[in-house]
């Protein structure tokens, strides 16, 4: 049996399920979540979606309104985790995918942990979105406008707008199937790629007076705190994107932000060519994507842009040969 026959038959014996998926939740989090729990709610299913916080510019998407910050189920039949590499990343909720009877992840981070008793993960897709077509062609649960809004955004929003190089053949022929069935690829495109809310304008503002060239302009760096937040009235998300400003810059490789949080600070880090970012933030407890990762970091701004840096400054000038390998091997991480 296949482990796509395993979760659809797990699905169909279970009575009650949650689907979860991780802290500080992006579009491709928030859109794959919402497909599958539309397309779970259209197959008969009783199903519950948790997700205490998420970015308003994703209010669009069809099923946002049935969102619940917190469950009183105590033990479901089936936990399904989305685009969540592992289980301490999920939300803080983890106990409801722990407690539940039978436990599902569906992601494509190489740095999954395979935390479910059944594992779905493709590392080579660009976004958890592209995974789950895959899921529920094969579970032949229908794919209406609603479940493709929320596929394409999934997509469109962990592609950068299909600009990433980790975008297949295969994510354009689905978007082009998307496409067919109805779907408005460009009005998704405006809201999750081209809107920002006043408060997001303000903060990257912000951030971009305080950008930093270091290490011979290989690295961009910059930082908001919580009074900045307070300051412009900014809502959850409204600090997303901003790590973007630094790697568009010519010459960058790395671009490092931190954003102040009552714990300590939240990492975001992208890089352009050889950096393996997903690995620096392993180290700092964190993780991710090649090009794109991240990581919290009960510290100050200061002493997280000391750590992070140490890190980086011993793979940057090795352009991603072995010698950072051997200081992942020497830390125990590989």
């Amino acid at each position: 049996m296949s482990t796509l026959d395993n979760i659809l038959e797990e699905i169909n014996k279970a009575e009650s399920i949650v689907i979860l998926t991780h802290e500080n939740p992006d579009g491709d989090a928030i859109g794959t979540g919402l497909a599958l729990y539309n397309a779970l709610k259209q197959y008969g299913k009783n199903v519950d979606i948790i997700i205490p916080e998420y970015p308003r510019i994703f209010e669009f998407l069809p099923g946002t309104d049935e969102i619940k910050k917190e469950s009183d189920v105590e033990k479901y039949d089936l936990a399904i985790s989305v685009d969540c590499a592992t289980i301490k990343m999920l939300n803080g909720f983890a106990n409801y995918f722990e407690n539940a009877k039978s436990r599902i992840s569906i992601d494509h981070h190489s740095t999954n942990t395979m935390f479910g008793d059944i594992n779905y993960v493709n590392p080579e897709a660009p976004a958890c979105a592209q995974v789950l077509i895959v899921v529920l062609e094969y579970l032949k649960m229908d794919i209406n406008k609603d479940i493709g809004t929320c596929l394409l955004t999934g997509i469109i929003t962990d592609t950068g707008g299909f600009k990433y190089s980790g975008v297949t053949a295969e994510t354009f022929e689905f978007a082009a199937w998307l496409l067919n069935k109805g779907i408005n690829v460009s009005k998704i495109y405006k809201k999750v790629l081209q809107t920002k809310t006043r408060a997001n304008f303000e903060l990257s503002r912000i951030a971009a007076d305080r950008l930093e060239f270091l290490e011979d302009g290989k690295v961009a760096f910059t930082y908001i705190t919580k009074e900045d937040e307070e300051k412009v009235g900014a809502g959850n998300g409204d600090h997303e994107g901003i790590v973007e400003t630094g790697r568009d810059i010519e010459g960058v490789e790395v671009s490092i932000f931190i954003r102040q949080t009552d714990k300590g600070c939240k990492v975001s880090m992208r890089s352009n060519e050889y950096v393996n970012v997903s690995d620096v933030c392993l180290l700092l407890g964190g993780g991710g994507h090649i090009r794109a990762a991240g990581a919290s970091m009960q510290c100050t701004i200061e002493q997280a842009k000391e750590k992070i840096l140490r890190q980086v400054k011993a793979v940057l000038w090795n352009k991603g040969d072995g010698a950072f390998v051997s200081f992942l091997q020497q830390k125990g991480h590989t």
